[in-house]
C-alpha cells in the first residue's frame, strides 16, 4: 500500500549502468518528512530495492556510501549490527534481528532506468 508521500509508480530512481553488478547503491527519494531513504542492489541481472532501515534498532544499514553488501557480495550486512539479510528477499539469517526482513521496495527496469514499480 502507498503511503503518503511514497514515490509514485514510474519514478526515475537512477540508470542501471550506475550500479555495479553485483553491488549496492544508495538513494533517497523526496524531502523532508517525505524522504525515503533506500538502497538498490543488483545481482544475477536482478535489482532489488529496500528501506535503508535495518529492523533490529531502525537505524541505516551503511556507515559507509554504497556499503550495503559482505565483501563477498553474497549478503546484505547492517555495518551497525552485522546483521546478515538474503539479497533475494531482505530475510534476516543472522544478527540481532534474525527471522525479520527488511522492507522491500518495488522496482523495475525499463529503457535502462531503475523505476519504483506499481
Amino acid at each position: 500500500m502507498r503511503k503518503r508521500g511514497d514515490p509514485l509508480p514510474g519514478t526515475a530512481l537512477c540508470a542501471l549502468d550506475e550500479i555495479d553488478e553485483p553491488g549496492a547503491k544508495g538513494l533517497a527519494s523526496g524531502e523532508g518528512t517525505s524522504r525515503l531513504d533506500i538502497f538498490l542492489i543488483r545481482k544475477d541481472g536482478a535489482v532489488y530495492a529496500y528501506l535503508n532501515r535495518c529492523p533490529h534498532a531502525a537505524t541505516r544499514l551503511d556507515n559507509w556510501p554504497d556499503r550495503f553488501l559482505t565483501q563477498d557480495e553474497t549478503q546484505i550486512l547492517c555495518g551497525n549490527h552485522a546483521a546478515l539479510f538474503r539479497i533475494e528477499d531482505g530475510f534476516c539469517t543472522s544478527g540481532p534481528c534474525a527471522g525479520k526482513s527488511l522492507e522491500a521496495v518495488p522496482v523495475e527496469v525499463k529503457d535502462g532506468m531503475v523505476r519504483i514499480a506499481a
